[in-house]
């Protein structure tokens, strides 16, 4: 499809995609878009898409491309490919083009008809341009060709065959508006014989064959439509000069030379010396013959039938004719239709519906012969917003459609071009005869016509037929019928339908109406049965017949159940504890703890969801009873329905008899009798129990009523195998715990187990009389019961601590935690590998973001083995819990407590390395997903760090580096490199995807995460690797590998390259931190430094050894003096502005050493330590931390250097306390020194950083110098 607007067009192509629902529907996608014009001033007045025949025997008859054609005002005629590439132009006229139409072939109706060949006109002002199709296909295939050949190689040059045209100058005519081709015709001798007597007289000579002549015809004004007849052979068709346009950069050079014939560029430009057009052709004059005269009406369009023989012609009076091609005459003459849009559909007939759908069939053999061809003309008329459908050529409307008034009508009149009368046998249609394009909805609209409406009325029996159908859905959509008449009027209109197909359509309505009651349905259905019987054998439809009988029995079926729902039955009171015990073959105990399992997990567990009066009562339509079921022979089967409408099904059938409300034994007979087999109803009945879980579990009766369906479905035929014994699975059994299986409703899922373990249990003791005393009968159903039940059970209580409530978060609550856990079952356990539980409880830790110590508390509690009893120097969790406000620590020793009960069921799958590690994994995949949240990524690493297996630690923390961090952290130390300090947010966010803030703590992790993987791999090597095991009921367990496992597998790092990178860590940790100036972590490296950064931590690179150079080493000198300054100037900051509610957050956290940390870098670096000791020291001193220097000294070895950078300080202070404060002690003593002392002293005022704290202190050195003096 093209879209053009003055200059530009867009080129659509269809293709599937799946809509918002996940279904597969057509779409029109823009491929192309821009400017075609090529000269300033020209613009695009008409476009044309013909699809080209392909060429391959596997495709023969399908379109292999599409060309557009594009008409200039310039006179200009171009080519294109989809993809908007050049590959002709044509200048055939100098005037505007108005028009371009296509026809192509189709294969004769009848064999006197003469064979069309295919072409395309162009219609000017005052001419008509005519290009044979063969030669246009040849000529648009090898330049296409051409085109890919040059893109590919650039250095060929070959000509395509001239195009073939006819030019014609239309003659005796004022103005032209549209036309039409009509082709090649022959006269009959009676009209050959008529024409030559009209124009050469009585003596007039007739030749013995008949000419052949093309014909056209134009719309306009004087004449308003005009005939035009070329004679064939009276002129002979010229050559074009074709200029070939390649749409490649290396073969612009070698077609500038033929640009001028185009007026083509690469980029649709021409430039200003190529002016001169190549040669037109002068017209060949063609007189009028006739037309129809009107000098007042002026046509404004016109279309032709596929037949050829009528066309349709809009003028400016807003009137529709219908001009008959061969006479020449107007026959129809439609009203009201002003700026009207026309085309055309055939509809052919299908000769397997003409006397299949009678009933009966022809005696004479084959019903096959000549295809009935009807033509319809679609009228679109935009000022009504209405497209209407009439029959041709007197026939009625048959069909209007209200489609607005902003549409467009699109008319192709033509198919695929290439095809010939052997090609075009295999034709299916590739394009739409007509459609509608909605600009409002953006919807492409077809029309669609059924054959029969072009028949009359008296001859179809169908037409009448559908009248009848027609009239019944009216009757339907009545909004207050009277059920007796509309049953009357109903098997009426049934009995007067003839065709079998039609009145079974006409059944399917009434069954599917939601108006018709149940009585009224059956009693349709058995007069249409009883018409149909009362009939001779071979006149009846069997399809039809069948269809009534498997409906009536349906029927019946339904109203049976209804009446068994209907009758009222005494309840029994709940059963005691002992009953249920003695029905599900436990003890008391037992069954004691297993509601106490079902109550805890109600209080969880809740189902959210609406619920209607009809759905809990197990109503079901009858309409959607008869969708839903369907009969095959005998037996009653289900389609293929939804989840919901096999509930809707199975609680029509059982939900009564769950609740102890429908006499259980009555409507298993019935359901029985009907034919649906035991295996259907058990699975709809298992369907129901574990879906309406809820209320299953707040009735113990419907525990006892589940038993007895059961017993009873038990004993119908071909439920259970009579070969059957208990060495060998029961598949009815089997059925059974399948569906447990699968089903996410544990509570449910779990009685119906123990319902199903008794049954088994009760058969063993039937046939215990023949084994003997000191011999146990062993069953495998039993085992396999036993087994299902421990698994139930283990994910009940799984499934009761996911859905706690957890613990009240203060802090705000990420989006990403938010996000509800998914259901379980024992299905996605076993599929779920053998990290499967660790995983699920890893993203209820998320979600409730658990600390690990409140894991291991609940780990403690759970092993009674480990508990031991803290040291003097460590504070036992419990007591850290108790410390905590009352209701939050309420709150911990209940999720404790679920927490330990799962650690019980899975003391394996549960390890506490295991969980903590899945834990860690968790946090740091949820973080990838939003960098921001960085507190995720410092829970990570705080997991990973209560991991006490060195073996898991190390390999989750490589795989956590490798997967997640090394891509950031490299993006950072590059950013940071660049700028030379702490990046901006705005550049953080651009490079690193964080906030600066969040980027801080980033790096912190960082340190973290290198330091934990060092120390692990060191600590490895004293302790053996874990044992993964699995608890004995999930030893079937099958899936993806753990991320235990997966980190086992992780190889030994080269130690000294992660210790490289560790420095550049804790560096780069430092400048965010500090907000340091003019520090490059980078440049503190040299090249081989540089080249082992972002490496894999497992390969040997070549690491910097030896001296490093002396001016790299001054540079590290400088970088940790400047951070150990930084750290104390923060210190002094802090203890004089006041702390924020989120520094506060990172004061309550483990502080940070810069200062320890920049002597354990200096050792790396190559820089001395006590240099740095010295101006720790000196840096204490001058922000007044006295107490701290003195501590510090302690551990500086050059003390008589120090002892000279100290004596400065000293200076300092003096100048501040003697010539600043301006004290009385101050002057005197001042006055007592001598002069050099003085001049000293006065010399330390410039670079004094004395702050006022140490006043009081200079005061009491000053008075001890003075007393000295004295």
């Amino acid at each position: 499809m093209v879209i053009a607007h003055e200059q530009k067009a867009v080129f659509l192509a269809p293709k599937w995609k799946a809509d918002g629902k996940g279904r597969e529907e057509m779409q029109y996608e823009a491929v192309w878009s821009g400017p075609l014009n090529v000269e300033e001033n020209e613009f695009i007045s008409s476009a044309l898409c013909i699809p080209l025949a392909s060429q391959k025997r596997s495709s023969t008859g399908r379109p292999d491309w599409t060309c557009i054609v594009i008409g200039f005002t310039s006179g200009y005629v171009r080519f294109y490919t989809e993809s908007g590439v050049l590959l002709l132009a044509q200048l055939l006229n100098e005037d505007p083009i108005l028009q371009l139409k296509c026809r192509t072939y189709e294969i004769p109706r009848h064999p006197g008809v003469t064979e069309q060949h295919e072409e395309m006109s162009i219609l000017y002002p005052s001419a008509v341009v005519t290009i044979d199709g063969f030669s246009l296909f040849q000529s648009l295939r090898a330049c296409r060709n051409q085109v890919a050949r040059a893109a590919a190689s650039g250095n060929e040059n070959v000509q395509p065959p001239p195009l073939a045209y006819k030019k014609w100058g239309l003659q005796d005519v004022d103005t032209i508006a549209d036309h039409v081709s009509v082709g090649v015709m022959a006269l009959s001798p009676f009209d050959q014989m008529k024409t030559a007597s009209v124009l050469g007289g009585f003596n007039a000579a007739i030749k013995s064959s008949p000419p052949t002549m093309s014909q056209y015809i134009t719309v306009g004004s004087n004449p308003f439509t005009g005939f035009f007849f070329a004679l064939e052979g009276s002129t002979q068709p010229l050559l074009s000069h074709v200029a070939l346009a390649v749409a490649s950069k290396l073969t612009s050079a070698l077609f500038s030379a033929a640009s001028g014939w185009l007026g083509w560029k690469s980029r649709h430009e021409e430039e200003p010396q190529q002016k001169q057009k190549p040669k037109v052709e002068p017209a060949t004059p063609l007189a009028v013959r006739f037309g129809l005269p009107d000098s007042r009406r002026r046509g404004e369009s016109i279309s032709l039938s596929p037949c050829n023989t009528l066309a349709a012609v809009t003028d400016d009076f807003g009137r529709v004719i219908l001009v008959d091609v061969v006479r020449g005459i107007s026959i129809r003459m439609w009203k009201g239709y002003r700026d009207a849009q026309v085309g055309w559909m055939q509809i052919v007939e299908d000769l397997h519906e003409r006397e299949a759908e009678r009933g009966h069939f022809s005696p004479f053999g084959s019903t096959q012969g000549p295809c009935r061809v009807a033509q319809f003309l679609v009228i679109y008329a935009p000022r009504r917003g209405i497209l209407e459908v009439w029959s041709t050529q007197q026939g009625p409307r048959v069909g209007a459609f209200n489609v607005g008034k902003h549409c467009r009508l699109l008319y192709p009149g033509y198919k695929i071009m290439g095809l010939n009368n052997v090609t075009s046998q295999g034709w299916q249609p590739q394009t739409y005869q007509i459609c509608l394009i909605d600009p409002v909805s953006g919807n492409v609209r077809t029309v669609s016509i059924p054959f029969h409406l072009a028949l009359s009325d008296k001859k179809c029996e169908r037409a009448k037929d559908l009248h009848l159908v027609k009239k019944l859905s009216t009757l339907l959509k009545a909004k207050a019928p009277n059920y007796e008449r509309l049953e009357a009027d109903a098997k009426e209109i049934l009995l007067d339908i003839k065709y079998p197909a039609t009145k079974k359509q006409a059944l399917e309505r009434v069954l599917s109406s939601e108006r018709v009651p149940l009585p009224c349905l059956t009693s349709i259905t058995q007069t249409l049965l009883n018409s149909l019987r009362s009939q001779e054998v071979e006149y009846v439809d069997e399809g039809l017949l069948g269809f009534c009988e498997d409906k009536l029995k349906l029927l019946h079926l339904y109203e049976s159940v209804q009446k068994l729902g209907s009758h009222a039955v005494e309840t029994d009171a709940s059963p005691s504890t002992k009953e249920l015990a003695l029905l599900l073959r436990l003890e008391e105990d037992e069954l004691t703890r297993l509601q106490t399992l079902i109550r805890n997990y109600k209080q969880e567990h809740t189902r959210t969801g609406v619920r209607f009066a009809d759905d809990e009562h197990g109503a079901l339509p009858v309409r959607a009873f008869l969708e839903y079921l369907e009969c095959e022979q005998e037996a009653v089967n289900v389609k293929k329905i939804s989840e919901e409408e096999y509930i809707a099904l199975g609680s029509f059938f059982f939900w009564r008899c769950l609740h102890g409300e429908c006499p259980t034994l009555e409507m298993c007979e019935s359901l029985e009798k009907a034919g649906l087999g035991p295996q259907l109803l058990l699975s709809l009945l298992l369907k129901v129990w574990l879906w309406k879980e809820k209320e299953i579990l707040e009735n113990t009766q419907a525990w006892c009523c589940l038993h007895s369906m059961l017993s009873r479905l038990s004993n119908m035929k071909v439920a259970i195998d009579e070969t059957w014994d208990l060495q060998s699975v029961s598949p009815w059994w089997q059925q059974m715990r399948t569906a447990c299986v699968q089903s996410t409703s544990n509570g449910a899922a779990l009685l119906s187990a123990h319902v199903g373990h008794s049954f088994p249990k009760s058969l063993q003791e039937d046939d215990g009389e023949s084994m003997t005393d000191s011999w146990e009968a062993l069953s495998l159903d039993t085992e396999y019961w036993k087994l299902l039940l421990k698994q139930l059970e283990d994910c009940l209580i799984l499934q009761t601590l996911l859905h706690c409530k957890g613990l009240k978060k203060t802090s705000k609550i990420s989006s990403l935690q938010v996000e509800p856990l998914r259901k379980l079952s024992v299905k996605n356990l076993l599929e779920g590998g053998k990290g499967g539980v660790a995983d699920t409880v890893a993203k209820w830790v998320f979600k409730q973001d658990i600390c690990p110590a409140l894991l291991k508390l609940a780990k403690e509690k759970s092993d009674p083995e480990d508990q031991r009893v803290p040291e003097p120097g460590e504070t036992s969790m419990a007591v850290a819990i108790r410390e905590t406000p009352s209701e939050d620590a309420e709150e911990e020793y209940q999720v404790a407590a679920l927490l330990r009960s799962v650690y019980q069921h899975f003391p394996c799958s549960l390890d506490l390395d295991v969980l903590l590690a899945h834990c860690c994994w968790e946090y740091m995949v949820q973080w990838n997903k939003d960098p921001e949240e960085a507190h995720f990524l410092v829970r990570s690493v705080d997991h990973l760090k209560n991991i006490s297996n060195a073996h898991v630690q190390f390999g989750l923390s490589l795989m956590m580096w490798n997967t997640f961090i090394i891509k950031r952290f490299s993006a950072a130390a590059y950013l940071m490199d660049k700028v030379g300090k702490s990046p901006k947010d705005r550049l953080c966010r651009r490079d690193v995807g964080m906030s600066d803030t969040s980027m801080t703590t980033f790096l912190g992790s960082c340190y973290d995460l290198l330091q934990t993987m060092m120390e692990a791999d060191v600590s490895s090597e004293e302790m053996p690797p874990p044992l993964l095991e699995v608890e004995d009921a999930w030893l079937s367990v099958e899936g993806p590998s753990s991320i235990v496992e997966l980190a086992l597998e992780q190889k030994h790092i080269h130690y000294p390259l992660v210790e490289h990178q560790f420095v550049l860590c804790a560096i780069m940790y430092a400048i965010m931190s500090l907000a340091l100036k003019s520090a490059k972590p980078l440049a503190l490296f040299d090249s081989k430094g540089k080249n082992a950064f972002f490496k894999d931590l497992t390969s040997i690179q070549l690491l910097p050894s030896g001296d490093m150079d002396p001016s790299i080493v001054s540079l590290r000198q400088q970088f940790l003096m400047k951070l150990i300054s930084a750290a104390v100037q923060a210190q002094f900051q802090s203890q004089i502005t006041v702390k924020s509610e989120e520094a506060k957050w990172d004061a309550e956290q483990k502080p940070m050493d810069w200062p320890a940390l920049a002597v354990d870098l200096a050792t790396q670096l190559q820089v001395n330590e006590d240099t740095l000791r010295r101006h720790y020291v000196c840096e204490l001193y001058n922000y007044g931390f006295d107490h701290l220097a003195e501590e510090a000294i302690l551990q500086v070895v050059d003390k008589e250097v120090l002892a000279s950078q100290l004596l400065v300080l000293t200076g300092q202070r003096l100048a501040h306390a003697l010539l600043h404060t301006q004290t009385k002690e101050g002057m005197e003593l001042l006055a007592r020194l001598p002069p050099t002392l003085c001049t000293w002293i006065k010399a330390m005022v410039s670079s004094s950083k004395t702050s006022p704290r140490w006043t009081a202190r200079t005061h009491s050195h000053i008075r001890t110098i003075g007393q000295d003096f004295d």
